[in-house]
């Protein structure tokens, strides 16, 4: 009774329009105060403290209409791999004023452990607070015998090899489990020429009680610098079924050091070859059986080295002398891989022309190169059997001019007391040298002009008809296509691929609701997509990634778990589709079942 009386006598004291203003006033404080309050972005985190390997929710709530483009996520990528990312929409009127609240729910897999800070996210003109999330180790996952599902080795032929020395790397992947979505990494190094050795090798093996399959992998690694090169740990990142669901795994090997020995400063040969064996074969055949002089002969050299590249090889030096000439073609290269390493072969033809009677015999080839296996210099050569050569039929005293001998210049390899810089395995491609036949009888032709014959003038007219008729079938053509109907086809639309079954979205949305009551999880998809491009339109629906964009959290969250269980080894009737069909009732009435409160209450807790 006292507040009544107090306030009809405030009425009573006050004049009306002084009341009208006081209440105006008060109501644009009110909204200024709302409208300031509301334009803000909060984010929260599900758990603020996980392990590697787990993934973790972040939701980021804006309190206004205009969000732009959404959320900048840029600054997330340096510490998470985003995963994926869904958006709901929520709007509210109260005493004539309306409210916009718009949801980002962000699934994000942290990239390293320690304390790390989810940088302030922006939202149109506002931003969010930074919100800090500690990441631990995860215990290593274990089998009843104590042993890890995955490991990974590696191991090399040569921990101190050589410049240039043929290493062998070898990666070995044990697993006991199945693995998906398996990213495996590729050995490289700048400083290594690498490459595959022979496909993989699978065998089986037991270490603790524990049998895994052993898949090993070669490579051919080629040190490019002399000093310590250090091979980074090789690496596998895959989803493996455990006890308490999929989990994604990350295992790698150690890193392997490579002390690499420069070229020895005994080593005296032009070029550096390291090998374990050079061998040298040569074969100087005939093309008929009593050679003359002038006569070509064929001698072939073929050249093995032992874990070296053919490109390797130093090439040859072929000089012609009084007795014959030879004329060089460009090698042949070729290589031979096996699990224990690789053979390069190199094989060059040259064609011998003999110049003088008597026995011909060819220069020995040496190829000096260093033996790696006992570690000292070495020389390989090889001898061609020496053949007659019989004097032309016509053949007089007379004696062939001598042919100065090609002078061969090469300098010695400096010794080496320290790293060097890297050496390149290229040759320069080998220039062909001009092949000039012996007794080649040179005619010289010059050409006469004795003015315009017969022949002219009949090409010409040949040449004017067959343009005259090209032009004839120009015009007809052409005359052809301009009269010819637009026949060109509507474009196809999805509709026509894949029509509809239902008629409006009322029978498609009772068919999906019918579909998860039923828990068939074979149909849902169609179900969805049949519902989803009523209510949005053929142009808004491609997938089931865009249903989740278009409706609730909830719903999206629903929806991922049915696609896990539809890819996933558990059998597809242990689905339980209620859940959605309440899920999907409310996104489509607008009012929560009170019944399903404390779920919402368990997306948003801070909400």
């Amino acid at each position: 009774m006292v507040i009544k009386q107090h306030f009809f006598s405030f009425i009573l004291r006050n004049k009306p329009h002084r009341l009208l203003n006081s209440l105006m006033a008060a109501l644009f404080f009110i909204t200024l105060t709302g409208s300031l309050h509301a334009a803000s972005v909060t984010a929260s985190l599900n758990k603020n403290v996980t392990t590697e390997n787990e993934i973790v929710q972040l939701t980021l709530r804006a309190d206004f209409s205009d969000t732009g483009n959404g959320p900048d996520l840029t600054p997330l990528q340096r510490d998470f791999d985003i995963l994926s990312k869904s958006q709901n929409s929520q709007f509210s009127f109260n005493l004539g004023t309306s409210t916009a609240l718009n949801f980002w729910v962000v699934s994000l897999m942290p990239k390293s452990v320690g304390t790390v800070e989810i940088p302030a996210i922006k939202i149109g003109d506002h931003e969010s607070q930074p919100i800090k999330l500690v990441i631990k180790s995860s215990p290593q996952l274990m089998d009843n015998n104590g042993n890890p599902p995955v490991i990974m080795k590696t191991e090399v032929s040569e921990i101190e090899p050589y410049l240039q020395q043929e290493v062998i790397l070898s990666v070995q992947l044990y697993t006991s489990v199945a693995m998906q979505n398996a990213n495996r990494s590729i050995p490289s190094h700048p400083d290594l020429v690498i490459e595959r050795l022979i496909d993989d090798q699978m065998h089986y093996e037991t270490i603790n009680g524990t049998q895994y399959q052993v898949l090993t992998r070669d490579y051919l690694a080629f040190p490019q610098r002399s000093g310590t090169l250090t091979i980074p740990p090789q690496s596998i990142q895959a989803m493996i079924n455990t006890s308490t669901g999929r989990r994604l795994i990350k295992v790698q090997s150690e890193p392997l050091n490579l002390q690499v020995l420069p070229i020895p400063a005994s080593y005296t040969g032009d070029t550096w070859l390291p090998s374990k064996n050079v061998t040298i074969t040569t074969n100087l055949n005939k093309t008929n059986e009593n050679p003359r002089v002038g006569d070509t002969l064929i001698w072939t050299i073929d050249i093995s080295a032992k874990g070296a590249l053919p490109e390797q090889i130093p090439t040859l030096d072929f000089n012609s002398t009084r007795n014959y000439k030879l004329y060089p073609k460009p090698p042949k290269f070729d290589n031979q891989k096996t699990a224990s390493g690789v053979v390069g072969k190199q094989t060059i033809t040259v064609e011998v022309v003999p110049t003088e009677e008597g026995s011909l015999s060819l220069p020995d080839i040496n190829v000096t190169y260093w033996d790696t296996e006992q570690r000292a210099i070495k020389t390989a050569t090889a001898s061609s059997t020496p053949i007659d050569i019989a004097p032309l039929p016509s053949s007089t005293n007379k004696t062939i001019p001598k042919t100065p001998e090609k002078p061969v210049i090469s300098a010695p390899l400096p010794a080496q007391t320290r790293s060097v810089a890297p050496i390149s395995l290229a040759k320069k491609p080998a220039v062909e040298k001009p092949q000039v036949e012996p007794n080649r009888l040179e005619v010289e032709l010059t050409k006469t002009n004795d003015g315009v014959s017969f022949r002219h003038y009949l090409i010409a007219g040949l040449l004017l008809l067959t343009l005259a008729l090209l032009s004839i079938w120009f015009m007809i053509w052409l005359k052809r296509k301009r009269a010819q109907p637009d026949t060109s086809e509507k474009v196809p639309t999805l509709q026509d691929f894949a029509p509809l079954s239902t008629l409006d979205e009322l029978s498609a949305y009772n068919a999906l609701i019918e579909c998860c009551l039923q828990n068939s999880l074979t149909t849902l998809r169609a179900s969805l997509l049949e519902w989803a491009r009523h209510r949005w339109g053929d142009s808004e629906i491609r997938s089931v990634d865009d249903i989740k964009r278009l409706t609730s959290v909830q719903v999206t969250q629903l929806l991922m778990e049915a696609e896990l269980m539809m890819y996933s080894n558990n059998p597809s009737h242990e689905w339980l589709g209620e859940p959605l069909a309440e899920a999907l009732e409310e996104f489509t009435s607008g009012q929560a079942k009170p019944s399903q409160a404390s779920q919402l209450k368990t997306l948003y807790p801070n909400f």
